[in-house]
């Protein structure tokens, strides 16, 4: 099995781990800070954090699952399969408590900003104080502030729906560039069992030119000096009839 310090999965699970811990330390002074707008200034970084944390979760988690098809391949068995599904279970259902909690928070005060924002718009387009007595407007003009509330709710709803678009179009861009990673991944496994491989064939070979090397000293020493010589006659005359047989045949 490769080592936890040369396997990709570990260094990748490290710096989630990081990410998780500046989450949390995050998320526990945004629970403790009383101003609105600081909480909803650091509530976006929190919830954006976690968003990145559950995208790299998930790349895992496809990683995990090409593992599993091929153990094998990957010199990994079913016991450490499973212990890392464990980890990236908890840690998604850790990351995503934390994002609806500033999220469902986030959520009622930009409604209750919203629904402040309106009545005043309403108010002020419509021509009518809040306590006060005035002068009522007639109906004409109140059907045209109407009118005017009415395309600008359209409006806004053309432009939301255009920006989820953009957001779908950008969600599918990340994930092809997640599957490009992954199989960069495995290529880089692959490559790295066939340098393994290689390097054992390679000390191999060395293993057994020292072993032929030392036989053909031992040989020389035995024969002396006669022969040597007649062993040396005999290799060049093998190698002028190899010659030979090259260029001839």
């Amino acid at each position: 099995m490769m080592s936890a310090a040369r396997d990709p999965f570990y260094l990748v699970k490290e710096e989630i781990q990081d990410s998780v811990n500046k989450v949390q330390a995050a998320f526990g002074r945004w629970e403790q800070l009383l101003s609105s707008h600081e909480r909803s200034n650091l509530g976006k970084e929190v919830v954006t954090g976690c968003e990145s944390i559950e995208w790299q979760v998930d790349e895992l988690d496809r990683a995990i699952a090409v593992a599993a098809k091929d153990p094998a391949r990957f010199s990994i068995d079913t016991t450490e399969l499973d212990k890392r599904r464990t980890w990236t279970n908890s840690t998604r259902i850790k990351i995503y408590s934390l994002r609806m909690a500033v999220q469902n928070w986030m959520d009622k005060a930009q409604a209750q900003g919203q629904s402040a924002s309106r009545g005043n718009t309403r108010r002020e387009l419509l021509r009518m104080p809040n306590d006060g007595p005035g002068p009522k407007p007639n109906q004409a003009i109140m059907h045209e502030n109407e009118d005017y509330l009415t395309s600008q709710s359209d409006t806004q709803a053309l432009i939301m729906k255009e920006q989820d678009q953009e957001l779908d179009e950008l969600s599918e861009t990340v994930e092809r560039l997640g599957g490009v990673g992954l199989t960069i991944h495995e290529e880089l496994a692959g490559q790295d069992k066939i340098l393994e491989d290689l390097g054992k064939d390679m000390d191999g070979t060395s293993s057994r030119l020292d072993f032929i090397q030392r036989r053909v000293a031992y040989v020389i020493k035995k024969a002396g000096a006669k022969g040597q010589i007649f062993l040396i006659i005999f290799l060049v005359v093998l190698l002028l009839i190899l010659v030979l047989l090259v260029f001839y045949t």
